[in-house]
């Protein structure tokens, strides 16, 4: 059966209580695809009823895949001995992300039955603070011991690989645990085993600490396609690694989180879909009071010329296309250099390169916008209008997309983060300039 099928099955036996049919069916699920469907059921209590009949490792894995505010739900209903259980079978960063979301009751009743290296390690890893790499860093990784030769390295992974994250990358240390270089089981497997690990290894290690921005971790791995970034302490010891699939996420999370501020949404600590209605009001009430007030001069430009457009009503037919048109080319311009910025593409050296290039582009954009409102201005209001219409688009685009630039380099000098500079704040700012400019060329070019 296809995916589609077997999730519709589980779905409704679940819902059908048919508690028979759960084993077969959720043997012939992914987990990632298991948790789609119990995260669709989103009962604690059924969803609960269903991990019991998995596997102890495939509930595990089904469990990590989860949101973390069912996990909380589940946790929070599970007796501590199962919770225990579940917990020691998880990867230890789903376990530290968890524990830290529990309430101080299940953390002791769960610190209590917990062997006392998972207790140790539990503690350790919930202790970095949220958003570093120590946060985000697992210590279940491959480790070889520096003088080992290839045969003792090959049987010592043999014996440790079913408890680790990936082995595909092994990392070597000395006596003190300080990390020297890695080695790929590729080379162990092709290599002679009587030959040491030292002599195999590369010892310039790409590597980050504890306290670097998991942003900066999921851009390292990124950019040097690693299967694994190892995490050292101020003393260069190993004490974790971050795995590619970690790093994706974390690339998932900062993109949303851009374009959410991108759109003058604050940030959201669950998903769209479990989001409350009151989180989803304060999480975009803000800047939408904000942008209330700062159009308020918008209004006021259009006051200040009121005798302008009294005297040429046919003004107002195209102030809505000159407005849009300024707002959209800084809509435009703030998307590119946001995302140049967060990829590194662009930095601040590059600011006058790219101001006199964007100069050059904003006129060829409103030379083009300028030819195809003319005509439009020409009949619809004659050569007077059409003049002020055709000026005042080439003048607004360049000004909108100067804006767009111009905003996410100052918000990022300044260390706030150029996201920051959404479509909404451009587009009113751009509104504003954009009256302003209009009216006035019409004032200075109709003789008013």
């Amino acid at each position: 059966m296809t995916y589609e099928t077997l999730a519709a099955a589980l779905q409704d036996a679940i819902v059908q209580n048919d508690q028979a049919a759960w084993p077969a069916l959720v043997a012939e699920l992914n987990p990632a695809d298991l948790a789609d469907v119990l995260a669709a059921i989103d009962q604690p209590e059924q969803v609960i009823g269903v991990l019991q009949v998995m596997t102890l490792e495939q509930r595990a894995d089904t469990f990590g895949y989860l949101s973390m505010n069912l996990q909380q739900a589940i946790a929070e209903r599970m007796s501590p001995g199962d919770l225990a259980e579940l917990v020691t079978a998880m990867s230890a960063d789903e376990r530290a992300d968890l524990f830290n979301e529990l309430d101080d009751k299940i953390r002791y009743a769960l610190f209590k039955r917990l062997a006392r290296e998972e207790r140790e390690d539990l503690r350790r890893l919930a202790s970095y603070e949220e958003g570093s790499a120590g946060a985000i860093m697992t210590s279940d990784y491959a480790v070889v011991q520096s003088g080992m030769t290839v045969a003792r390295a090959l049987e010592s992974l043999r014996r440790t690989a079913p408890d680790k994250e990936t082995i595909y990358q092994a990392f070597i240390v000395d006596d003190d645990h300080r990390l020297l270089g890695a080695v790929s089981l590729r080379q162990l497997i092709v290599a002679t085993p009587n030959v040491r690990v030292d002599d195999l290894m590369a010892r310039e290690v790409v590597s980050a600490t504890t306290d670097t921005a998991q942003e900066e971790v999921a851009r390292l791995i990124s950019r040097y396609d690693l299967l694994a970034l190892p995490i050292v302490n101020g003393g260069e010891k190993l004490v974790g690694i971050v795995t590619y699939d970690d790093a994706m996420d974390v690339a998932e999370a900062e993109a949303t989180e851009d374009m959410h501020k991108g759109a003058t949404v604050g940030k959201l600590e669950t998903s769209l879909r479990e989001a409350t209605p009151y989180a989803l009001y304060r999480s975009r009430v803000h800047w939408l009071v904000i942008l209330v007030f700062a159009n308020i001069f918008t209004g006021a430009g259009i006051a200040y010329f009121e005798d302008t457009i009294a005297a040429h009503l046919a003004l107002l037919f195209f102030m809505p296309l000159l407005v849009a048109s300024a707002g959209n080319a800084g809509a435009q311009s703030a998307t590119l250099m946001v995302r140049g910025i967060a990829t590194g593409d662009v930095t601040g050296s590059d600011w006058a390169k790219l101001f006199f290039k964007d100069i050059l582009v904003a006129s060829a954009l409103g030379l083009t916008m300028s030819a195809a409102v003319l005509m439009v201005g020409f009949f619809r209001a004659g050569i007077d209008i059409a003049i002020v219409v055709a000026l005042t688009m080439i003048i607004v685009v360049l000004v909108g997309s100067l804006i767009g630039m111009g905003l996410p380099f100052i918000l990022n000098k300044l260390n706030f983060d150029p996201a920051t500079a959404s479509t909404p704040l451009i587009t009113t700012i751009a509104d504003v300039s954009g009256v302003l400019i209009y009216f006035g060329i019409a004032t200075a070019v109709l003789g008013l």
